[in-house]
């Protein structure tokens, strides 16, 4: 812990080389989480650099209490939120059976050829409202009455777009799988 609170007195200080120590050692793993709440490569660095910018600017503000990749994850999610606000009434959400599906197989339940970047690239392409809520649910831990709160929905509009979120995730990954299974056979 002492070497991170170094780091953040340097940074607090101005020091260029603990700025950049601070964005070399989170940067990769606050990347990955801005991918999970954008649409694209272009949008997660802009959450990332929007983020970061917040981070130092609030460093001042950090207690040393609880973890610090706890702590800018969080200034992350809020910034990804934030941006989601801002441009949420841009998109449409897409009723269900809209959906794009790859060539179904519901009998396909092998997902061994399935990899985590897979995984997220089909969770990448669900829609915003459906991606966000997902997120902040699935990966993020957050109650229906939490996410409800920080999105501007109602706590039954959140469970139901969870509940689309899984249903096209479920059609994507089988249709995914089985198409993947396909091309490989030939």
């Amino acid at each position: 812990m002492s070497e991170i609170k170094n780091i953040i007195s340097g940074c607090l200080k101005g020091d260029r080389r603990d700025q950049e120590l601070l964005y070399r050692r989170h940067a990769a793993r606050l990347y990955a989480v801005c991918l999970q709440y954008s649409g694209n490569d272009e949008e997660a660095r802009d959450i990332l650099q929007e983020g970061f910018i917040k981070i130092f600017e609030n460093l001042a503000n950090y207690k040393y209490e609880g973890s610090f990749e706890g702590w800018i994850r969080r200034i992350i999610v809020n910034t990804a939120l934030e941006k989601y606000r801002a441009r949420h009434n841009l998109y449409r959400v897409d009723d269900i059976d809209d959906i794009p599906e790859l060539d179904a197989d519901p009998d396909n339940e092998d997902y061994s050829g399935l990899q985590a970047v897979d995984l997220l690239e089909i969770i990448r392409e669900l829609p915003p409202k459906y991606r966000m809520v997902f997120n902040l649910f699935a990966i993020e831990g957050y109650s229906h009455k939490e996410i409800s709160k920080m999105v501007n929905i109602s706590e039954g509009t959140s469970k139901s777009n969870l509940s689309r979120a899984r249903a096209i995730l479920q059609r994507r990954v089988g249709s995914y799988t089985g198409h993947k299974k396909k091309l490989l056979n030939g």
